[in-house]
């Protein structure tokens, strides 16, 4: 940052004033910010201590610097109305500078989708939270103050941790009944990671892969990012409606569906249309995307087997999380690869980021092994049943018996379809607007077909929290009771 010129006829600590001074009033140095000690920067320079000592006292006695005893000196925090923003100084505009068309119009229409407040939003309908409170926090801390302390600073396998692979692939085979030996797993960030990987290894630029209509428009971005072509196809009460795939999408390379919990449908696909779908990747040499994003989430009959378990065929990615929805910031994912697919989802991934962080490998390693991950999945679907039970409850009592809902029988929220001439979003905006963070239905669909709801998650809320905002709601919406 400071270079000084000894053959220059303006002394050293000139110069060293007089940058420190242009990068304080350009707004690359701020308000607040250490600067090295004069010792510090004279051995830097290579010069004697005395020039620093004589620029530094006048950048004190100027108001550039002030000195904290015992602290060090810093830039001035009364320079804090004077100093530019670095943005305000550093933007200059583009020279010849043209996107690519392609990944211009995908960025084009990622940033055109609407957002609203209710978006990773908390609260008793946030989608995706769950409350902390049960959350082993005191085991997690004293397994991270543990291996922080002899993990390593070398890179590690880009499949992950064998270790934590091992662990994974037990609990899989035991809890899923996912067919699948440690060597197949891959630890990845979370779904979004594992379908762009997957998206580069199997799928040629501009191939077509079928997603659900409605379905989560950031897996649909993974993918037209990836080079990918998203096909919109429906889904009707038994998940993804596979002929309409064919029929929309006939030579598709891929499928991207969750069908143990669709999102944000909540539809559980029954044994027939899962076979249908496996029919169909057999025929033509697609592949299947399997996110089980809601798997340990059943509350009203045990869960299904997975597609990847029913494939015989080597033709399903499995994909699924460690505590994401729990343990949101952890970042933590997993996938399931066919065994001759290994090496070259291997090779992406060591181009992408040569591997997981060892550390959350570690920990989440003896949080598995010791039994912690299962004790807090059965606590999590217990708390979770009780508070979808209240929600449902609370509906029912404020909107009627003839209230739609969809989705209720697992996951971590629910779907209540509108009446005709209700729009979900505005509802959403005046919920907002109320402190009540519900999301809109018609959010999550492509085409023009839009059926109008409200998707209210109930793993984040206490139950007793439910009736008053189930109440609320309603008069939000102008439902005479």
């Amino acid at each position: 940052m400071i270079a000084v010129d000894r053959t220059a006829a303006e002394p050293l600590h000139q110069q060293i004033y007089e940058v420190y001074r242009a990068r304080i009033q350009g707004g690359n140095l701020q308000p607040g910010q250490p600067v090295p000690s004069t010792r510090a920067l004279a051995l830097e320079l290579g010069i004697s201590r005395m020039p620093v000592i004589n620029a530094y006292d006048r950048l004190i006695s100027e108001g550039y610097f002030e000195s904290r005893a015992g602290a060090g000196t810093f830039v001035s925090r009364s320079q804090h109305d004077e100093v530019p923003r670095p943005r305000e100084t550093m933007r200059t505009p583009l020279v010849n500078f043209t996107a690519p068309r392609l990944i211009s119009r995908r960025c084009q229409q990622i940033s055109a989708r609407r957002q609203g407040p209710w978006i990773d939003a908390a609260g008793p309908f946030g989608i995706g939270h769950l409350a902390f409170d049960h959350f082993p926090f005191e085991v997690w801390s004293k397994l991270m103050v543990r291996h922080a302390r002899a993990t390593s600073p070398r890179h590690f396998d880009p499949m992950g941790s064998p270790q934590l692979r091992d662990a994974i692939a037990a609990y899989l085979r035991s809890a899923r009944a996912v067919d699948c030996d440690s060597r197949q797993i891959m630890i990845v960030s979370g779904p979004r990671q594992a379908v762009d990987i997957a998206a580069r290894v199997l799928l040629d630029p501009g191939t077509p892969v079928w997603i659900e209509e409605p379905g989560d428009p950031r897996m649909s971005d993974a993918l037209s990012l990836a080079g990918c072509r998203p096909i919109p196809v429906p889904v009707d009460d038994e998940g993804l409606e596979v002929n309409a795939g064919i029929a929309r999408g006939p030579r598709a390379g891929a499928a991207y569906v969750t069908p143990s919990h669709q999102f944000p449908l909540g539809i559980a696909m029954p044994p027939e249309r899962r076979l249908q779908l496996l029919d169909w990747v057999n025929r033509t040499g697609a592949w299947i995307l399997e996110d089980d994003y809601a798997g340990e989430c059943n509350y009203e009959s045990p869960p299904a087997a997975p597609l990847q378990g029913l494939d015989r065929n080597g033709r399903v990615i499995y994909i699924g999380t460690l505590i994401g929805t729990r343990f949101p910031s952890l970042r933590m994912g997993y996938m399931v690869i066919p065994f001759d697919l290994i090496d070259r989802f291997a090779a992406v991934r060591r181009v992408m980021d040569e591997s997981p962080p060892p550390l959350y490998e570690k920990v989440m390693t003896h949080f598995i092994r010791d039994g912690h991950f299962a004790r807090h999945v059965r606590k999590t679907r217990l708390l979770c049943s009780e508070r979808r039970s209240a929600l449902v409850e609370a509906l029912r009592s404020e909107f009627g018996p003839e209230l739609q809902i969809s989705g209720q029988a697992a996951g971590m929220h629910l779907v209540v379809i509108l009446p005709d001439g209700m729009p979900d979003r505005e509802i959403a905006v005046r919920a907002a607007q109320d402190g009540l963070m519900v999301c809109p239905l018609s959010d999550f669909y492509q085409g023009d077909r839009v059926r109008q709801g409200l998707i209210l998650g109930f793993g984040g809320a206490n139950p007793t929290e439910m009736p008053f905002a189930v109440s609320r709601l309603r008069r939000i919406m102008k439902v005479p009771k």
